[in-house]
């Protein structure tokens, strides 16, 4: 579906209009050719869908009245940004899946209680990353002061993008998840986290990594990221 914001004409456009799509990067708005996945149904793909599918039903079988409405006070109060930059509300059912459906995909505890603190988890500005081709590991550094890795059921969620060309820029996905950093009350983790990369990396090639945090509460934090030069 794409978003188009009309002015004196269209001043901005995001996403698919037949066989076009639009976006917008450093350098501005553009326009491409749409282009359609070799494969629309990978096992990624197929395990995203059954956690939707999954909670979609918790939502309306398993969750209480009050449950539901807490999730949608905490949709209305909570501001969200959209493709074309712009301040939105989001659904409590949309939070509860955007929230539970990274959980649920990782193995991790549900959280079926609404948030009572209206705010998203910070992104971590410190979050870099470094990579070998001699070793295939990345090496993720991150903030390990701040509260979600000094709470029991606090995660950081990290995933790796496809290895690109070092004179690469940009970068969308695809995407496939890392590795987790579980935060804990008696022995917070500590910086940083070292993971075999789930693609393969070879010196000179850039590679792209985002992370998202998620507090014991089920608030969970808009993607943040980090790119490298692989060495050697």
């Amino acid at each position: 579906m794409a978003l188009v914001k009309f002015g004196g004409g269209v001043t901005q456009m995001s996403g698919s209009i037949g066989g076009t799509t639009f976006a917008r990067n450093r350098s501005g708005n553009y326009a491409r050719s749409r282009t359609k996945p070799v494969n629309p149904n990978t096992s990624g793909q197929q395990t995203a869908r059954n956690a939707m599918a999954d909670l979609t039903t918790r939502w309306s079988s398993t969750l209480t009245t009050a449950q539901r409405t807490a999730w949608n006070l905490y949709g209305s109060s909570v501001l969200m940004t959209n493709r074309l930059g712009e301040n939105i509300n989001l659904t409590g059912f949309n939070h509860y899946v955007r929230s539970n459906s990274i959980a649920l995909q990782q193995g991790e505890t549900l959280v079926d209680d609404g948030p009572t603190i209206f705010e998203l988890p910070q992104a971590d500005g410190t979050l870099a990353v470094a990579g070998s081709e001699a070793s295939q590991e990345l090496t993720i550094t991150y903030d390990d002061t701040v509260p979600w890795a000094n709470e029991d059921d606090g995660h950081l969620f990290v995933f790796q993008g496809t290895p690109q060309n070092g004179q690469r820029n940009f970068f969308n996905g695809p995407w496939r998840f890392l590795a987790t950093e579980d935060g804990l009350l008696a022995t917070p983790p500590t910086s940083p986290l070292v993971a075999p990369a789930v693609f393969v990396i070879t010196e000179s090639q850039r590679v792209w990594i985002y992370a998202r945090i998620w507090r014991a509460d089920g608030r969970l934090s808009q993607p943040f990221r980090a790119d490298i030069a692989i060495g050697a």
